[in-house]
């Protein structure tokens, strides 16, 4: 069994940073694949940011060149550096673990940690 818990979540101004962290406990090979997905009220969930077994990333369009997502499989915990943070950046940020290499779809994640909330204030 599989537990995944975020951390890091609060709330900042406008232009601020935040590091959310996702602690993996149970088995996490480092060859699978996570992510990071966020959902705000009323919206569906969209994902943010993943990374490979091998540790290629890619992030969503809305999020290239302000946030990071990146792993240490030592302290089996991922991590999104999230910088230059908008208003619309404002949901709630999920991780999310798959048992295969790579995950391009929301489908491939079996595992989903609780949440963790960010607001982002002018």
């Amino acid at each position: 069994q599989v537990q995944l818990v975020e951390s890091g979540g609060g709330s900042v101004q406008v232009g601020g940073s935040l590091r959310l962290s996702c602690a993996a406990f149970g088995y996490i090979d480092s060859g699978y694949c996570m992510g990071w997905f966020r959902q705000a009220p009323g919206k569906e969930r969209d994902w943010v940011a993943a990374i490979d077994g091998v540790g290629g990333t890619s992030n969503a369009d809305s999020v290239k060149g302000r946030f990071t997502i990146s792993r240490d499989n030592a302290k089996n915990t991922l991590y999104l550096q999230m910088n230059s943070l908008k208003p619309e950046d404002t949901a709630m940020y999920y991780c999310a673990a798959g048992v295969r290499w790579s995950c391009p779809e929301t489908d491939d994640y079996n595992y989903w940690g609780q949440g963790t909330q960010v607001t982002v204030s002018s």
